[in-house]
C-alpha cells in the first residue's frame, strides 16, 4: 500500500493537531493473521536464543511478552520496517535522512499491566522538546481497544517542551487508542503514553513497534552488532543508512 498524496497530507495533519494518525488496511486481514504467526514464531526463536522475553524493570508482569531483534528474526519484519506507507509518514515527519532507532513487539496477554507513562522523545532528549525528532509507527495485528491493552496516551501532549508543562497526575488524563486490525497508528515521539492492561479473558493485543529518529540520535538498537551478516546483505543501501549498518551516516562516501 502507497499512500496518496491527500492521505499524507490529512496523517501530517493530525500528527500536528493530535500527535497521532491512523491510516487503515495498510495491511489485509491475511496478512494480519500470518505477521502474527510468525511473531509468535519469532518469540520462540528469540527465546531459543536466550534473550528474555520479558523485561521486569519496565513491565509489571510476564502476561507482557517482549520480542525483540524483529528484523533478524523474520525477513517479514524486514519489509515492515521499510513498508511505503511507514516510510511516506516518517519522512514526512522527520525529513528523508531519519534512521531506524528500534523494532520490537509488545505483546499484552490477558493479565497484563501498564508500565510507567513516559515520552519516547523526552527520555533520550533534554528539554526543551521543541520539535518532532522521533516517532512511533505501530503496527495493530489486532483490533485495538481499551480492553485488550490499547497504548494509552494523553491528548496534546506533544505539545508539552519541558517537564514543568506536566500536570502533577498523568493518570486521569490517558486515553486508550482505537484502531483496526491491520493498521498503522503513527505516534509522534513526544506523546505522553503507556501500555494498556488487558482486562479480556482469552484475547492477546499483538503490536509491532518501529521507532524512528533524526539522524543525530543515538538509536536504541546496534543493528551492526544484532544483525547477521546474512540479514544485513539483504538490505538496499538506503536501509542500511537507515539501519546505520555503513560508516557514513553523517560523512559524505569518499569517491573511487
Amino acid at each position: 500500500m502507497t499512500l496518496a498524496e491527500s492521505q499524507l497530507n490529512d496523517v501530517a495533519a493530525d500528527l500536528d493537531r493530535h500527535g497521532y494518525a491512523v491510516v487503515p488496511n495498510v495491511l489485509s486481514q491475511a496478512e494480519v493473521g500470518e505477521a502474527v504467526e510468525r511473531l509468535w514464531a519469532a518469540n520462540e526463536e528469540n527465546q531459543r536464543r536466550g534473550n528474555p522475553a520479558h523485561l521486569p524493570n519496565v513491565d509489571p508482569n510476564e502476561c507482557n511478552v517482549r520480542v525483540f531483534n524483529l528484523v533478524d528474526l523474520d525477513p517479514l519484519f524486514g519489509d515492515l520496517l521499510q513498508h511505503p506507507a511507514a516510510d511516506a509518514i516518517v519522512a514526512r515527519c522527520l525529513g528523508p535522512d531519519y534512521v531506524v532507532s528500534n523494532f520490537t513487539a509488545n505483546i499484552a496477554r490477558p493479565g497484563s499491566g501498564s508500565m510507567v507513562i513516559h515520552s519516547d522523545q523526552a527520555t533520550v532528549v533534554p528539554e526543551p522538546w521543541s520539535n518532532p525528532w522521533a516517532i512511533n509507527i505501530i503496527w495493530c495485528l489486532c483490533d485495538l481497544r481499551a480492553e485488550n491493552g490499547a497504548t494509552r496516551y494523553i491528548p496534546g501532549s506533544h505539545r508539552w517542551s519541558t517537564k514543568a508543562d506536566l500536570p502533577d497526575d498523568l493518570e486521569p488524563l490517558l486515553v486508550p487508542f482505537e484502531a483496526p486490525a491491520g493498521s498503522i497508528l503513527a505516534m509522534e515521539g513526544r506523546v505522553w503514553h503507556t501500555s494498556g492492561a488487558n482486562v479480556t479473558k482469552d484475547e492477546d493485543r499483538p503490536l509491532l513497534f518501529g521507532y524512528y529518529t533524526s539522524p543525530f540520535l543515538r538509536s536504541q538498537w546496534n543493528f551492526s552488532a544484532a544483525l547477521r551478516p546474512g540479514v544485513q546483505e539483504r538490505f538496499s543501501p538506503v536501509m542500511r543508512h537507515r539501519l546505520g549498518l555503513d560508516s557514513w551516516l553523517n560523512l559524505r562516501k569518499p569517491r573511487g
